[in-house]
């Protein structure tokens, strides 16, 4: 209520927007609290982006107010004044000076009572930003109506009730980190947030905040595998769930032996909105169920997918195509974006850009982004599927695939592999290996060995940054 009435007071309205620039924290999750009651739109913007993309995107979202986390204050005092709407900095952890103000002042200067406005199911609600996989974010226009039912959709998904603790290590400014405190708080469980993602420090939490709930992406929950002395951390865990790229086999049969007790979930989304599941049920140790964990599972409930050609014709089943999804808990379009909410949003259906196929079980199988395939002599080659392969050498402790330039085929298949510690890896081995398990134009000419692999805010690797490495 007081954090209403403070912004009110500074003459923000229902439906105008305030941005936060801010790793995890309280103060968040009481902005996102009070976007809900009221009927404000909150902009959660990337912390690490540099000034002149935070720049941008303040330029973009417009807002009237932006809370900002101290590390953060000099950044915007150097570009405050090409933000023309911004009208009051709201300053967490720091002393306020000049046009700011402290966020507790300000949150003290609020009164309790009633609402100043409130919100409504038609209301928008938060403009999340999309991954900039392909050039600059967007924002996903997420309404009040459509955020609900996610959120009950993902509880439901979780199995969650008031007793449950979920430990949260995805930035906030995601939409997977904000969807799953949503899911959480629905049934009146605790979110417990990680300022900032530590494997060693996340194991350690594990253990003495009980937690019960835990969700990684791929790369992450390795790394927590990896840190962990003794699977006794992981005792209290009773639901894993992963998702923002494809798990290798390996990861997960590795999950699998040390949280023997626990369900393990696979979420499919997009910031644009939640797609499919794999359920608890389906992630099991014998040895005919390696395909079934390479799906993303089921459509969720009151979803529709089509796989589409370029033409936007349905395919024959069990073809690949582009992943299409129809839904009323999908995002609104792009925010001041007509011309790219034109291009995804067509007929009723969303093009997620997402290549996969339906098989005869009715699971979706994931096969790459549309971006990220590599056309090799004229052959598609799908990377999550190279890299599954690769994964098995004992070598690897990281992998991604990418398409290197190549004159005489146009793109190669590129490996860019981590090593484990007092390992090592030739390119011979790796192509006699791949060729063992599939088509020779889908096996590497090319290996680059490097220290780690390049990962945006949600845990995927980032493979433009790859490519634009490779191509030197």
């Amino acid at each position: 209520m007081q954090l209403v009435t403070a912004l009110a007071a500074t003459g923000v309205g229902r439906q105008d927007r305030v941005a936060l620039l801010s790793r995890n924290s309280i103060e968040f999750g009481e902005l996102m609290a009070a976007a809900q009651l009221s009927g404000i739109i909150v902009a959660p913007i990337n912390f690490r982006l540099s000034q002149p993309e935070v720049q941008d995107a303040l330029c973009r979202v417009m807002p009237a107010v932006l809370v900002c986390e101290s590390e953060f204050v000099p950044m915007i005092s150097g570009i405050r004044d090409a933000v023309p709407d911004l009208k009051y900095v709201v300053t967490i952890g720091a002393a306020a000076g000049g046009d700011s103000v402290d966020y507790e002042d300000f949150m003290a200067s609020g009164e309790g009572g009633q609402l100043p406005y409130a919100a409504r199911p038609d209301d928008l609600l938060y403009l999340v930003s999309t991954s900039g996989t392909t050039g600059a974010s967007k924002y996903c226009m997420i309404g009040q109506r459509e955020w609900a039912k996610v959120a009950w959709a993902m509880n439901a998904e979780l199995r969650a009730g008031c007793d449950d603790r979920m430990l949260v290590t995805m930035p906030t400014f995601h939409a997977g980190a904000i969807g799953l405190i949503a899911a959480i708080h629905a049934r009146g469980g605790a979110a417990i947030l990680q300022r900032q993602y530590d494997p060693a420090e996340a194991v350690n939490l594990l253990a003495s905040e009980q937690i019960t709930i835990m969700h990684q992406a791929p790369v992450m929950l390795q790394a927590m595998l990896n840190a962990a002395e003794a699977s006794a951390r992981f005792e209290s865990v009773r639901v894993v769930m992963y998702a923002a790229a494809p798990m290798s086999i390996h990861t997960l049969r590795q999950a699998l032996q040390t949280m023997p007790a626990a369900g393990f979930l696979n979420l499919y989304g997009l910031s644009e909105g939640a797609v499919t599941s794999l359920p608890p049920e389906l992630h099991t140790h014998e040895a005919d169920a390696a395909n079934i964990l390479r799906s993303v599972g089921f459509p969720l409930p009151g979803l529709r997918i089509r796989i589409v050609d370029d033409a936007g014709r349905e395919v024959a089943a069990g073809a690949a195509g582009e992943i299409t999804i129809r839904s009323d808990s999908l995002f609104r379009g792009y925010w001041n974006d007509h011309a790219a909410t034109l291009k995804v949003l067509r007929d009723g259906w969303f093009h997620t850009g997402d290549v996969g196929h339906i098989d005869d079980r009715g699971l979706l199988h994931l096969l790459d982004r549309k971006k990220d395939i590599i056309v090799s002599g004229g052959e598609n080659v799908y990377s999550p599927e190279v890299e599954d392969v690769v994964r098995e050498l004992p070598e690897i402790q990281a992998c991604a695939v990418v398409g290197a330039p190549d004159e005489r085929w146009g793109e190669t298949v590129c490996a860019v592999v981590v090593i484990r510690p007092g390992a090592s890896l030739t390119l011979s081995a790796l192509q006699t290996h791949v060729r063992s398990r599939l088509g020779g134009f889908k096996v590497p000419r090319r290996l680059e060995i490097v220290d780690e692999l390049p990962l945006l805010a949600t845990g995927k690797v980032d493979k433009k940054r790859l490519r634009a490495r490779i191509s030197v």
